[in-house]
């Protein structure tokens, strides 16, 4: 779970890299064995009925009557984190950056042998929307009650939490919640019509479109109508920054003209323009949105002025983030993000890793874009910043290579794989040292298979949460929380801010480390060429 307070916040203080990040960017790692390990995950997380190809072994079915009191199919889809809750937006948003991936690296995925299960990680949850769009304005947005849900310790094949469903409709409206699932769809749809599944993608996008309209149309707050989820996923930024990334993806979808006039003309009053942040996230998708609609300037070849000039504005908050990430924007600490000692981007205490993860992305997609464009980052001078921090004097603009933002976006990645002062690899199972605490009630609890006998709402806190043992199964390629803001890491069930994962935070990874494993990849061949 992720905590929501400060949510603008821009960075209070900067700390300054040391040495230890300029040793990570230089690691060696097995990018492609992280990617492999990336995938996996997500079959942790499935509910329902598990496939007969199920990788991970000590999961079970689950879940499999969800739906069953409100009289609708919701079984399938993707518990959250360590928990047995199924939480539409945080689902939503992990489709569409397994998507992202897949439309930005999909040739490196497949060359990595991982195509298929990249495919089968997004269908998993697509599959889950396509059940929980009832209607054309009515989504059903969460199955479970996180409250009573974390009295329990129990695994999700013993669960006896309720399993009340919740949905937002034209009387109860969601706006958040239905455009990223519109989001997810549509940027799903390129996905499966690009392996050449034509009916599927057909699917996706009809109900993309449908979940958009309903967004706009009847627009509010999604933790307004499904009050039970303010507790754990409550929307800080509103559903404006939803409804114009639901758009640009259902343009790059359609090529419709009225999905693009909708990010133009939306563009200052929804905040397209208007907010540069530091944060991108399940809830906070401004950065994102500036990101891929930066892209816009090369793929769209026929832009008017007016068009590109507001595109333009995108990409120059897009690229406030990246320099804020990257702490180098002038102006001193109110407009960069905080870092921990070492340079790990520390955004906040529970989940960071979550921020660094989806930094890590579009920082290596922000890279590629502008080495297609053959242009710098530019780093500006806010005219109206407090020169406090500069002794009173006026910073000059910063200019980064596409090389370097890349180089940063490694080193980030290098960080989580083990490059670090803990030496531990935050990517479970990846490397010699990683968590063997994580904070997962599955995981943490004997499987059906080494113990068949029912394991009771409580009985699993006396049994398993509170023992001092290993789990006894590793959750291979979950992205932990991660370390505190000094570097330090405690691997224990109960530090749930450091030990729990999300599938959040490693959608995101899947692009970045087939991106370096072809950069890895072209470095050995250049240092053969040169023997």
């Amino acid at each position: 779970m992720s905590d929501v307070t400060g949510r603008f916040a821009l960075a209070a203080a900067v700390v300054a890299v040391s040495l230890v990040m300029a040793s990570a960017s230089a690691a060696r790692h097995d990018y492609g064995d992280a990617l492999s390990k990336s995938l996996l995950y997500f079959e942790s997380q499935r509910s329902g009925r598990l496939p007969y190809n199920q990788r991970v072994r000590w999961r079970g079915h689950s879940g499999l009557t969800d739906g069953l009191e409100q009289g609708v199919d919701l079984v399938g889809g993707y518990y959250d984190a360590g928990d047995h809750v199924k939480f539409g937006l945080p689902m939503a948003f992990t489709v569409t950056m397994l998507s992202w991936a897949v439309l930005e690296y999909g040739d490196q995925i497949a060359a990595a042998g991982e195509g298929a299960h990249a495919l089968q990680s997004i269908k998993w949850g697509t599959d889950y929307f396509i059940k929980a769009h009832t209607a054309p304005n009515e989504l059903w947005t969460q199955v479970g009650d996180g409250d009573s849900d974390h009295y329990c310790w129990q695994r999700p094949e013993d669960m006896t939490t309720s399993r009340r469903a919740y949905k937002v409709d034209a009387e109860h409206p969601g706006s958040e919640v239905a455009a990223e699932t519109a989001a997810a769809m549509a940027a799903a749809s390129i996905v499966f019509r690009r392996a050449g599944d034509a009916h599927y993608a057909h699917l996706l996008l009809h109900h993309a479109q449908q979940l958009f309209e309903f967004a706009d149309k009847y627009r509010g707050r999604y933790d307004d109508s499904v009050r039970v989820v303010k507790s754990f996923y409550p929307s800080a930024s509103g559903y404006k920054d939803e409804l114009l990334w639901a758009a640009l993806w259902l343009h790059r979808a359609t090529g419709g003209r009225d999905y693009l006039d909708y990010v133009v003309s939306n563009a200052d009053d929804f905040g397209g323009t208007g907010w540069g942040v530091s944060e991108f996230s399940w809830d906070i998708k401004y950065p994102g949105l500036q990101i891929l609609a930066s892209k816009l300037l090369i793929e769209e070849k026929e832009l008017s002025s007016e068009y590109r000039t507001v595109l333009e504005k995108y990409r120059s908050k897009g690229e406030f983030y990246v320099c804020s990430n990257m702490n180098k924007n002038p102006g001193g600490a109110a407009r960069n993000a905080p870092r921990t000692p070492a340079g790990l981007i520390f955004i906040r205490p529970w989940n960071n890793l979550q921020y660094v993860t989806n930094a890590v992305f579009l920082l290596t997609v922000h890279s590629d874009h502008l080495a297609a464009l053959g242009e710098p980052l530019r780093c500006t001078v806010d005219e109206d910043a407090d020169t406090s921090d500069t002794g009173g004097e006026t910073a000059a603009d910063v200019v980064v290579g596409a090389e370097e933002v890349l180089a940063f976006a490694k080193a980030q990645a290098d960080y989580i794989l083990g490059s670090n002062p803990m030496e531990t690899s935050y990517l479970v199972g990846y490397g010699e040292q990683y968590p063997r605490r994580v904070h997962h009630r599955a995981a943490s609890t004997a499987s059906l298979t080494d113990e068949k006998g029912f394991i009771g709402c409580t009985q699993g806190f006396d049994s398993w949460y509170s023992a001092g043992e290993r789990n006894p199964h590793d959750l291979v390629g979950a992205v932990v929380g991660g370390p505190d803001g000094e570097d330090r890491f405690n691997d224990q069930r109960g530090a749930y801010m450091q030990t729990e994962a999300c599938t959040y935070n490693t959608a995101p990874m899947v692009g970045v480390f087939s991106r370096l494993m072809e950069l890895h990849e072209k470095q050995r061949l250049r240092e053969q060429r040169d023997l």
